[in-house]
């Protein structure tokens, strides 16, 4: 099996726990996207836009005089995501397969956004250069990342511990950064972007969606953690099994990651 920086499963699989983690960032990216100045008659640009989830949101936003592009390294999930815009009946919106590492935008654009891409990046630098050159001058970036270090539940459960350290590790191993979010305003300001600021979000609940993103993270990992040897296959099957088990308990506390929001602008 070919290694790549990504250790999360995609295609099918993939892009439903997407559909799920985009319901769970819902209501603090949109707010984000309210905070920054997202507004109709834009044109916007979603980098890793997995399934399409935000997308669809950013074209209501812009309306009809505005348009939205998403693009992603899952071909699958392109796919998946230009059938469900015809569903729609969206004709502001568009899908592209691209890798923002290597391919620069050919068109530009009002905002640009990425959510959960740098930390899967060896090179984030080189994916905000063509993002930088992506934007119109005055044109808004939005980032938001995560910090693994932030991972936490009640009560202390040893099945959350270890999922967070193997997903941390693995990530690591493939020349990644699981902790990126505090970094990406410092990343912004160095390509550079100006007036950057920032905010920290952390969904978290005794119920709901938001306490089913380990359980499904562990198991869209799996494939990469044992290819890098970190735990066996029983050991993993046991861990999903106790994540599931933590996370159907009304008495549990479930979280995502620490979440970094940080958003410039082009001169």
């Amino acid at each position: 099996m070919q290694k790549t920086p990504y250790i999360i499963r995609g295609g099918i699989e993939g892009r439903e726990r997407l559909r799920i983690l985009a319901r769970v960032m819902r209501p603090t990216t949109l707010a984000l996207l309210h905070r920054v100045g997202v507004k109709p008659g834009m044109a916007c640009l979603d980098v890793g836009c997995g399934g399409g989830d935000l997308i669809f949101d950013l074209a209501e936003i812009v309306g009809p005089s505005g348009r939205v592009v998403g693009t992603d390294f899952d071909e699958v999930k392109v796919e998946l995501a230009r059938a469900e815009a015809q569903q729609r009946q969206l004709n502001n919106v568009e899908f592209y397969f691209a890798d923002i590492t290597r391919d620069r935008p050919s068109q530009q654009f009002d905002f640009v956004h990425a959510r959960f891409v740098l930390t899967h990046l060896p090179n984030p630098e080189a994916a905000l250069e063509n993002m930088f050159h992506a934007l119109r001058p005055g044109g808004i970036i939005a980032i938001e990342d995560i910090d693994f270090r932030g991972y936490f539940s009640y009560p202390e459960s040893l099945a959350v511990s270890r999922y967070a350290q193997l997903y941390t590790q693995t990530v690591q191993r493939r020349g990644a950064d699981p902790n990126i979010g505090p970094r990406v305003p410092s990343l912004l300001m160095a390509t550079p972007f100006e007036g950057v600021q920032m905010n920290v979000v952390q969904p978290a609940g005794t119920s709901g969606e938001v306490k089913l993103i380990s359980p499904l993270t562990m198991e869209a990992i799996a494939d990469a953690v044992l290819t890098e040897g970190f735990a066996s296959q029983a050991e993993i099957e046991q861990l999903v099994a106790e994540l599931y088990e933590f996370a159907q308990s009304p008495n549990t506390v479930g979280c995502m990651p620490r979440v970094v929001e940080a958003w410039g602008y082009r001169n």
